[in-house]
């Protein structure tokens, strides 16, 4: 049997042949116009429109987000301050315990103060509120010459920074 049909061409670019289609709008789209997401391809417009539903913060959020980290991540780093002060074993393990919980205490204030608005400037917004607002910290265990201090912000910043953003962003590591 003969295929009489024509070959199907990218719809933004006329001159390529393709077989691969939205799958929300069901527009012909080349693999340079394909976007790969959870449930298939789509193209460029269709993906760029689910964006815009997705970011639903304003202007007002990423203040409101970057003080209240800002503000919480600065008395983290304290309390973490006053840990570093415990000498042994078991200031390694208050650190290593509480540094995601602080982490996660940070990122549901956010949540909670921006009534679960999202976009990814909003989280990354929070992600530098929370380094600057450790920061102070960081620069008075410098100036002291505190190894351990200086150690422990460090565990405080490098492990609560990525928790804040993926609890925000709703990236899951494990499923």
């Amino acid at each position: 049997m003969i295929n009489t049909t024509s070959p199907t061409c990218c719809a933004n670019h006329p001159g390529v042949e393709t077989s691969l289609r939205c799958n929300k709008c069901d527009k012909p789209i080349c693999a340079r116009c394909a976007v790969r997401t959870p449930t298939g391809y789509r193209c460029k417009e269709c993906v760029r429109g689910q964006q815009q539903l997705f970011n639903t913060a304003q202007w007002y959020d990423h203040v409101i987000g970057f003080v209240t980290a800002g503000v919480l991540s600065f008395l983290a780093s304290l309390l973490v301050g006053l840990i570093s002060g415990i000498a042994g074993l078991f200031a390694w393990i208050i650190i290593i315990v509480a540094t995601p919980t602080a982490g996660m205490v940070i990122a549901e204030a956010v949540r909670l103060v921006t009534r679960k608005h999202r976009a990814r400037s909003l989280f990354i917004t929070v992600v530098v509120a929370v380094v600057l607002g450790g920061l102070p910290a960081v620069v008075l265990n410098l100036i002291s010459f505190n190894l351990f201090g200086l150690i422990f912000q460090g565990i405080f910043l490098f492990i609560a920074t990525p928790i804040v953003y993926t609890r925000l962003s709703g990236i899951q590591l494990t499923r």
